[in-house]
């Protein structure tokens, strides 16, 4: 069964400046890996930009408003100490929130079981009003409420493996019935979110992890504290915010995962979604800094997402 990605090479044209770590590299490396030929059985579509009224079902329309009167001509304009814009940042960014809205039509119309969106700028960071840690829109939040109104679906979950807790995410999600936000991230760290306290019973699900964590206790936590509850969610469409920044060699952080960790959470997620919504699954990259191993994270984890597909 192929594996349909979603990707656009305007999305190389946000560019943050020089020693920025969100740079356009992090997707060169990851095509250029997919170009140079791998085992996937990948269908290639192009992203077209996604819209206002899909971006305000998560979104302010101030904050739509700022990014959209931000973007520069010429040179970068701040809209935190970390987010940055270039002028082809809001592009990349309407991209980034096209292709996750794509990927959900794909799947609720049975065109695509695995989609993955190849894009960037990142979401997961982006509140209702703000943008800030690399992101402008949070696409993984816009692709959950898109499916819930354009499709009626009564449970959907999203699961966010990046090292940093998706702060933004999570207080798109808060409340808001028929939402599971599930997150496994480095704590005490940046942005200071995701503690324990703020749960709430299949609506926020955080599982903060001590520096240092590696493969084998990550895996042993996931399968027994993440997978039950998402299991007993029974969702009807499976979103992840696929974030490749808790690698043991990335800079940002100092979890201990590999791409062991990546391809095992490839298989058990899709695993999932063969069990739960009929193989519905929909993956956004979000972090992952070191270029020397982000692609290789990339392709264990879709490599993984095939292989459960396979079965």
């Amino acid at each position: 069964m192929s594996l349909t990605l979603y990707t656009h090479t305007d999305c190389l044209d946000h560019d943050p400046g020089t020693g920025h770590p969100e740079n356009p590299q992090r997707l060169r490396g990851i095509l250029d890996a997919l170009a140079a030929g791998t085992d996937l059985d990948l269908t290639i579509k192009q992203a077209q930009p996604g819209n206002d009224e899909q971006i305000l079902l998560a979104h302010s329309a101030e904050h739509v408003a700022h990014v959209r009167n931000s973007a520069p001509d010429t040179g970068t304009i701040s809209l935190d100490p970390d987010t940055w814009m270039s002028p082809g940042s809001l592009n990349a960014a309407l991209l980034a929130v096209g292709a996750a809205c794509q990927g959900v039509d794909d799947l609720m119309t049975g065109q695509a079981q695995t989609v993955f969106c190849a894009t960037r700028p990142p979401g997961h960071h982006a509140t209702p009003t703000h943008a800030m840690g690399f992101c402008l829109f949070n696409q993984v939040a816009i692709a959950a409420l898109y499916a819930q109104q354009q499709y009626h679906l009564e449970r959907i979950a999203i699961v966010d493996f990046d090292v940093h807790h998706g702060n933004g995410t999570q207080d798109i999600m808060q409340g808001r019935e028929g939402m599971f936000y599930i997150s496994t991230h480095q704590s005490p760290f940046y942005p200071g979110s995701g503690l324990e306290e703020e749960n709430r019973s299949f609506n926020i699900l955080n599982l903060p992890l001590d520096s240092g964590t590696g493969h084998e206790v990550y895996v042993e936590r996931f399968r027994t504290e993440i997978l039950p509850a998402l299991e007993a969610f029974n969702p009807q469409l499976l979103l992840v915010s696929a974030g490749f920044d808790a690698h043991r060699d990335d800079p940002l952080a100092s979890l201990a995962l590999t791409n062991d960790t990546y391809r095992w959470l490839g298989m058990r997620l899709k695993h999932l979604a063969n069990t739960c919504c009929e193989g519905r699954l929909l993956s956004t990259l979000e972090g992952g800094y070191n270029l020397g191993v982000l692609p290789g994270s990339v392709m264990a984890y879709l490599d993984g997402n095939l292989e459960a597909a396979d079965r």
